[in-house]
């Protein structure tokens, strides 16, 4: 198993109303807790959150007849309507989810459905659209675009449709580096299901414990790896798709002139055109050496130049990564660096795997260097890799503090990238100041190309009134920033039914008309996944 990993066989469930491993809830740290009023003044801590079994949802809306059709396709014990299930596959992890999760009352799925099989999958579709069942398809339940709420539409009752039963490494070729994965299998699954022959996909989004290889797909994933190994989508040769209209199995070639590529009509469709249950990805040895070092910068402008020239130059790290002023000084701060925290500028995280490290190395320090960085050793680095994946448990102990907290993402040209960061920086601040909070809004490049770079943000901010109501109209605020400043609605979080109604501003009229007209042919009963990725208007 992959280093990046550190899961075990027998985690339990995600912790229903929060992050990750229920073992793992904490309490703020005492040198984030000392941060937080020099930040934000003083915060009101939040009423109490509802208890699981204090949870009161809505009674399944299926007949005993709508249960024994699905049970006939999946098997009486693949499918739960109980509370307890209902609950758990009701939302993803933004923070709205997270905020809603902890209410007494709250809305869920009829059901959850969880069929073992490309075939059971196809049964189960056949049978919603003959009964008017809407299906969520659920993976490992990481969205965090409101990609997963149990919206029926015009249907009468709505199921998830949870994909873990569909798991496992279904073919490799070692000659041509290329796997075949079930849809259900998680990041960590995947690693060392392919470690056990030497190889590994080495995808690593902060939601790897968790997430699924089909959900990577379905959102256009991109990890902490991309500028070594690209995007998800890049990874992806094929597919196999069920829909209520019939299959598809797609991609039997490395190129293809054979018409317009249909695999990427289904990278990013967030399951509202079909099911996708397996994914043919290009894979490669695990590499022997890992190198790690870091850097600082005078400020953000300098790192940005720096990450440009390694981006136009290639053959750079395999991962890179600029936090700016703000996101820096937070990090040494939680580690008891405070005093360096208020005289560091920007700082940057840079890992190099596989061949010829030395060479890359080299080439890219002088690149840093002349953009104005120093190098500061690997430790720094190395410390990121370390607790990489556990930001979001800080979130959690934020949110039970009375503080809010949650991340937003675009991405732009080189020649843009500054004019967008300060439009959303400052929609972001006057957004939760109108609601007379503080916030401290920091920010991130994690994503390198030749010609731009993602930003992704941090906001914290000390909300008194309803969060949920202050951060909806702040973040509409924010994308409407985003698109009036040339970004793009999401780099890498997906649409869902957060960002809908935003998707024509940024692909057209045209192109919703387009993906309108995928949807009426492969899903004319409108089953899968209603509301979500198009929308006709910001106030639908």
């Amino acid at each position: 198993m992959s280093p990046e990993d550190g899961s075990v066989d027998d985690d339990p469930p995600m912790r229903w109303n929060g992050w990750g491993d229920p073992r793992r809830e904490s309490a703020l740290p005492l040198a984030v807790r000392t941060l937080l009023p020099l930040l934000l003044g003083r915060v009101r801590r939040p009423a109490k959150a509802a208890e699981l079994g204090d949870v009161d949802i809505p009674a399944t809306r299926l007949t005993e007849s709508d249960i024994a059709g699905l049970a006939a396709a999946v098997g009486a014990q693949h499918v739960d309507v109980s509370a307890d299930a209902r609950i758990r596959h009701s939302r993803g992890r933004s923070t709205p989810d997270l905020l809603r999760s902890r209410a007494h009352e709250q809305d869920a799925p009829d059901a959850v459905v969880r069929p073992g099989t490309h075939d059971e999958v196809t049964a189960v579709l056949a049978i919603a659209s003959d009964l008017a069942l809407a299906v969520i398809p659920f993976g490992g339940g990481t969205s965090v675009v409101g990609a997963l709420e149990p919206q029926r539409g015009t249907q009468r009752a709505v199921v998830s449709l949870d994909l873990r039963r569909l798991t496992g490494l279904l073919a490799l070729d070692e000659i041509s580096a290329v796997a075949v994965l079930a849809a259900g299998t998680t990041g960590p699954e995947a690693e060392e299901l392919l470690g056990a022959h030497g190889f590994e996909l080495g995808h690593y989004p902060q939601s790897f414990r968790y997430a699924t290889i089909g959900g990577f797909a379905a959102a256009r994933s991109s990890g902490q790896n991309s500028a070594g190994h690209g995007r998800f989508e890049t990874m992806v040769t094929g597919i196999r798709v069920a829909t209520p209209t019939g299959d598809l199995d797609l991609g039997r070639a490395p190129g293809s002139a054979a018409g317009p590529d249909l695999v990427r009509v289904f990278l990013g469709s967030e399951g509202i055109f079909g099911v996708i249950t397996e994914v043919r990805v290009r894979v490669h040895p695990v590499p022997q050496s890992r190198v790690f070092e870091a850097w600082s910068f005078p400020d953000f402008a300098a790192g940005a130049e720096g990450l440009r020239q390694v981006a136009q130059h290639g053959g750079g790290p395999t991962v890179i990564r600029l936090s700016d002023e703000a996101e820096t000084a937070v990090s040494l701060a939680q580690v008891g660096r405070i005093g360096k925290a208020l005289s560091r500028g920007a700082s940057v995280v840079t890992v190099y795997e596989g061949d010829d490290i030395a060479t890359r190395r080299e080439r890219t320090a002088s690149l840093l260097r002349n953009a104005g960085g120093t190098s500061s050793g690997e430790g720094d680095a190395a410390a990121w890799r370390d607790g990489r994946f556990d930001g979001p448990y800080l979130r959690d102990a934020l949110l039970d503090a009375g503080v809010f907290c949650e991340t937003l993402e675009t991405a732009t040209t080189w020649s843009n990238l500054a004019r967008l960061r300060g439009a959303i920086t400052e929609a972001l601040r006057a957004g939760f100041a109108e609601a007379g909070a503080k916030s401290y809004v920091m920010c991130h490049v994690s994503h390198i190309y030749p010609t731009g770079a993602s930003l992704y943000f941090t906001v914290l901010a000390g909300v008194r009134d309803d969060p949920l109501e202050v951060w909806g109209r702040v973040k509409s605020q924010v994308n409407d920033a985003i698109m009036a400043s040339g970004g793009t609605i999401s780099h890498h979080h997906g649409v869902g039914r957060d960002h809908a109604p935003w998707l024509a501003e940024e692909i057209g009229e045209t192109g919703v008309r387009i993906l309108t007209a995928i949807k009426r042919e492969l899903d004319p009963q409108g089953i899968l996944n209603p509301g979500a990725v198009i929308a006709l208007t910001k106030g639908d």
